[in-house]
């Protein structure tokens, strides 16, 4: 039975840099294993955001797991509340709830960091239970996740005007100013109340954090998805350090594997995602391997560390999963699911690149994997839930080696 894997580096495309003499990330990385793999790929960018849809790893990841987001995606929110196996009715409101910083809750205040520091689980969880305990009712209730991502609940929100509410993710808005998004909170009262009463109980509490506010967004209804084993004949898994991707997983039905020491930062556990995508591999068939480092550092705009994250992706995992499989029969894929340009310090809605290796069909592919490069094949899928369909089929392969 052919085995696949799906290697995502969250946020690795990138734009080309002057600080790189002209390149990207990718580029100035050393990357020899997917450059390896690229030379006997089909290498070309697959647009993971559908136009209507802004650039978020919710849906981009949703996209290469093969669900249309348009069709099944209902918000940020939901999809964290699947991973932690929360129970919520059909109409309440589920939002994803940031620890983060600003300088100040009112007019001209600005986005200072959208994690608080990169707040540890162990600092924030007391901090969430704090909240709880303050300002939990019978319409909003707080549940603690992981680091700087916990959620917020509202019950029966969906038929209030929160369900309207339009704030921006905290980490497109970097140093920008909130007012609009104040103004977001303004428009539903209990809301605002509730953040604004954040803003003072959490600048009272001793801690050593940098968290000062909560940061409601990304609301929506909970998330059903259909079984990926009924839609793909796959028994799979994903295997990642956010709540995002586990959230993902447990919705489809596929099996979530925990690394203890998976951070989703430059320190996580390389080695134990890449035993646990193996031991999985023996009895199943398919795993999701996704690993946020490298979208961690396009936000902090660290070209160095972005750098070292994707050269740390090819080094310990790319590498060591591929020489595991040698002489078996098995398809790789490997991609981001959106760029994190360090200019911009957010996502964008860029093609991202990809390579697709099939073991049994090796291929002459482009000398390097690289974001010009993938665009220099002309390959182009324009919808990413068709990404992995389209690699799961030998047929593509079979035209390529005819019409190369």
């Amino acid at each position: 039975m052919t085995k696949v894997l799906m290697l995502v580096a969250d946020g690795m495309g990138d734009w080309p840099l002057d600080d790189l003499g002209g390149k990207t990330p990718m580029q100035e990385a050393e990357t020899p294993n997917m450059d390896r793999l690229a030379s006997r790929s089909l290498v070309g960018t697959c647009q993971t955001i559908p136009g209507a849809m802004p650039p978020g790893s919710d849906i981009a990841n949703m996209a290469l797991m093969g669900y249309d987001p348009g069709r099944h995606h209902t918000g940020r929110g939901p999809i964290e509340a699947a991973a932690q196996g929360l129970k919520t009715d059909l109409h309440d409101l589920i939002w994803r709830c940031n620890l983060v910083s600003i300088d100040f809750l009112g007019v001209g205040g600005k986005m200072l960091d959208y994690s608080a520091g990169h707040i540890s689980s162990e600092s924030s969880r007391p901090l969430i239970d704090s909240l709880q305990n303050k300002l939990g009712n019978q319409e909003f209730t707080f549940h603690t996740g992981v680091q700087y991502r916990h959620l917020l609940v509202q019950k029966n929100g969906c038929r209030t005007e929160a369900a309207r509410v339009n704030v921006r993710p905290p980490h497109d808005i970097l140093d920008q100013d909130i007012d609009h998004d104040l103004n977001e909170f303004r428009s539903y009262p209990p809301l605002w109340k509730l953040v604004d009463n954040s803003w003072n109980i959490l600048g009272k509490i001793k801690s050593d954090s940098k968290a000062d506010s909560i940061w409601p967004w990304g609301q929506g209804l909970p998330l059903t998805l259909p079984s990926f084993r009924e839609r793909f004949g796959l028994k799979g898994a994903v295997i990642s350090a956010v709540d995002l991707i586990k959230g993902l997983g447990r919705a489809a039905g596929l099996r979530v594997m925990d690394v203890p020491g998976a951070t989703g930062l430059l320190d996580t556990d390389y080695q134990g995602k890449v035993q646990a995508a193996l031991s999985f591999l023996e009895e199943n068939d398919f795993v999701f391997v996704h690993l946020e480092g490298p979208d961690e550092c396009g936000h902090m705009g660290s070209v160095k560390d972005k750098t070292e994250a994707i050269s740390r992706f090819d080094r310990l995992i790319v590498g060591p999963l591929t020489d595991s499989l040698q002489g078996r029969d098995f398809i790789m894929i490997i991609c981001c699911d959106h760029l994190t340009p360090i200019k911009i310090r957010t996502h964008s809605r860029d093609p991202v690149p990809f390579l697709i290796f099939n073991s049994l069909i090796p291929l002459n592919g482009p000398r390097a994997f690289s974001e010009e490069l993938a665009r220099s094949t002309k390959l182009v899928i324009d919808h990413g839930h068709e990404l992995l369909p389209f690699a799961l089929e030998n047929e593509n392969f079979k035209k390529q080696i005819l019409n190369p």
